[in-house]
C-alpha cells in the first residue's frame, strides 16, 4: 500500500486509537479528528497530529481541516443502542449530518477514498446466521438505523461523484492493542462490563435478557479482537475502489453467549463476578454472528486472534494498566 495522508475521525476512542496506531505502523501520515465528547485526548497515539472539533460545526470544520487529503476513515460516532432508541433524533443528527459534513469536505480536500465504520446493528433480527452482506437491513434500533443511512449516503456518493467508499460492519468488538484499549465513560460493552466487576468498580454486572431462544437463554454475539478489526481498514483502504461502495461484515463466525462470556471472564480473572439478571433491553436481537467469507475473499482478512479468552486477557490486562484504570 502507498503511503497517505489520512484523516481518522473518532481516533481518540476505542477502535479509532487501535486503528491510528496500526496506520502510523504502516508508515502513513494520520490527523486524527474528534470532539473528545466520549473520547479521550491521551488515547490519541503519538505521531498523530490532532483536531479537536465537532462534525457538526461546518465553520469550524472547514476553518480546521485544510490541506490535501488521501482519505478518510470515518469511525466518529454516537453508539449506545439503547440510549438510540430514547433519542433516536440526536443519533440521526450527530450520525447521519456528521457524516453529510464530512463527505462534503471531503470531496472539497481532495480526499477521494472512505472507510467507514459500519454495524452489525444494521441487520436487526436476522432471517439467518451466519449473517451475509445480503441479508435485508431491518435495523430495530436507532442507533443501527443511523448507520445503515450512512451506508446508503456512501452508495449514491460513490456513484454520483466516483469516490472509493468501503463500509466494514463491525459484530462486538473486544480486547485490547498496544497499550489502546476500551474505558468509555459511559461502559454498555459486555466485557468491560464484566471485568469492572473483576476490578471492584462495580457490585454485580447486569445480564439483559435469559429468555432468549438460545441454549442458555442468554443472547449470543460474533466477538473480534480490536486489532483483528484494525486491520481490516488497511486492508479496506487498499482495496477501495474508485465510483464503488462495499460493504463488509467483520467478525470471527462464531457467537459466544453472555452466560459463556462471563464463566470465561471468571476463570481468567479468578473473581466470582456476581450477576444480576434482567429483562431484555429492546433492539437487542437473539444471535448476531458473522458470515466474513466476504472479507476473507476480497479483501484477504483473517481473524489472527479469534480465542474469546485470549481477547478477555488482553483486556483485562489494559483495565488492570495505569490508562485503563483512569
Amino acid at each position: 500500500m502507498q503511503t497517505m495522508r489520512l484523516l481518522v475521525t473518532g481516533g481518540a476512542g476505542y477502535v479509532g486509537s487501535v486503528v491510528t496506531s496500526q496506520l502510523l505502523e504502516a508508515g502513513h501520515q494520520v490527523s486524527v479528528v474528534d470532539d473528545l465528547s466520549t473520547g479521550h485526548r491521551d488515547a490519541v497515539p503519538g505521531g498523530a497530529s490532532f483536531i479537536e472539533v465537532d462534525l457538526l460545526d461546518v465553520a469550524q470544520l472547514r476553518a480546521r481541516v485544510t490541506g490535501a487529503w488521501d482519505a478518510v476513515v470515518h469511525l466518529a460516532a454516537r453508539s449506545l443502542v439503547a440510549e438510540s432508541n430514547e433519542h433516536p433524533t440526536t443519533y440521526f443528527r450527530h450520525n447521519v449530518l456528521g457524516a453529510v459534513n464530512l463527505v462534503e469536505l471531503m470531496r472539497e480536500l481532495g480526499a477521494t477514498r472512505i472507510v467507514f465504520s459500519s454495524t452489525a446493528a444494521a441487520y436487526g433480527e436476522p432471517d439467518e446466521v451466519p449473517i451475509p452482506e445480503e441479508a435485508p437491513s431491518r435495523p430495530s434500533s436507532a442507533y443501527g438505523a443511523s448507520k445503515l443511512a450512512v451506508d446508503h449516503l456512501l452508495g449514491f456518493t460513490a456513484r454520483a461523484h466516483g469516490i472509493a467508499a468501503v463500509s466494514l460492519r463491525y459484530f462486538n468488538v473486544a480486547g485490547a492493542h498496544h497499550g489502546f484499549g476500551e474505558r468509555h465513560r459511559v461502559e454498555t460493552h459486555l466485557i468491560p462490563r464484566i471485568l469492572q466487576v473483576a476490578a471492584g468498580r462495580a457490585a454485580a454486572v447486569e445480564v439483559y435478557g435469559t429468555d432468549y431462544p438460545t441454549p442458555d437463554g442468554t443472547a449470543i454475539r460474533d466477538y473480534i479482537h480490536v486489532a483483528d478489526l484494525g486491520r481490516a481498514h488497511l486492508l479496506a483502504l487498499d482495496a477501495a475502489r474508485p465510483g464503488e461502495h462495499r460493504i463488509y461484515n467483520l467478525g470471527n463466525g462464531e457467537g459466544s453467549s453472555v452466560l459463556q462470556v462471563l464463566e470465561a471472564a471468571r476463570a481468567l480473572t479468578g473473581h466470582a463476578i456476581p450477576a444480576h439478571p434482567r429483562p431484555r433491553r429492546p433492539g437487542d436481537p437473539a444471535r448476531l454472528v458473522a458470515s466474513s467469507e466476504r472479507a476473507r475473499r476480497e479483501l484477504a482478512w483473517r481473524p489472527e486472534r479469534s480465542d474469546l479468552e485470549a481477547m478477555i486477557g488482553d483486556a483485562w490486562a489494559f483495565m488492570s494498566g495505569p490508562r485503563g484504570g483512569a
